[in-house]
């Protein structure tokens, strides 16, 4: 493995380009955020791009709206095609971490035809402890501000502190549908974790307490990436 990874530093500039996988309320998009600003890496949200080529109304955004607003899935064509003008923006020169793609084996080789990738970062986390934290979310029907009765409390019940709105409990974040989205997340992880483990290293993180410190998974993602020699060479000490 090591001499496959110096071959790839051989053959591409001095960058680093990850994936994360992670299931419902792992936590990967705070994940994302702080290790993209601690790798000097872009943070890549699939969701987020939609949202952003949308809002924009460019080309893409429309096509992208097409599909959602009929909530039909973005086909892998199109979202592989926002992908790549994303991965083309100047704050991905030195790299990027991918959260929400690819999904499949076939994105997953459709990606490989957009850019290499060094590692996948793999957050494992108990079911009991997605199941409390989705199922303590709360969420406002008029601004969108998000609560956990449990982390993050509204000084009035039900009541958000921002705008006044009331708070709701998302249908899938109730703990039986939980329960079955997290099934459904392990049916689709585990053939692209069996895949990408026979071309790149996979970095495996735990985390068994429901009360850990982002920042403490974040030194645990850094320093097993450096074990794996994969940041060392790049100067992410």
């Amino acid at each position: 493995m090591d001499k496959i990874l110096r071959e790839r530093r051989e053959r591409k500039s001095l960058d680093l380009n990850l994936i994360i996988f992670g299931p419902p309320g792992a936590g990967k998009g705070t994940y994302t955020s702080r290790l993209a600003t601690r790798l000097k890496i872009a943070g890549i949200a699939t969701g987020d791009i939609f949202r952003g080529e949308m809002k924009r109304n460019t080309v893409l955004g429309r096509k992208v709206a097409d599909f959602v607003n009929t909530g039909v899935l973005v086909p892998d064509e199109i979202t592989i095609e926002i992908l790549k003008k994303r991965i083309g923006e100047p704050d991905s020169r030195k790299g990027f971490i991918l959260d929400g793609y690819p999904r499949t084996i076939e994105q997953a080789k459709a990606l490989e035809k957009v850019s290499e990738i060094d590692a996948v970062v793999r957050i494992i986390v108990p079911e009991w402890i997605i199941i409390e934290r989705l199922s303590s979310r709360r969420i406002c029907r008029n601004c969108g501000e998000v609560y956990n009765l449990r982390y993050l409390k509204p000084k009035i019940e039900g009541v958000c502190d921002k705008c006044g709105g009331q708070l709701y409990q998302r249908e899938d974040d109730k703990p039986e549908v939980v329960r079955e989205r997290l099934r459904v997340y392990e049916r689709q992880t585990q053939p692209l974790i069996d895949y990408y483990k026979r071309k790149i290293p996979i970095i495996e993180v735990e985390n068994k307490q429901i009360d850990t410190p982002p920042e403490t998974i974040v030194e645990k993602i850094l320093n097993e990436l450096k074990k794996a020699n994969i940041t060392k060479s790049i100067g992410h000490e």
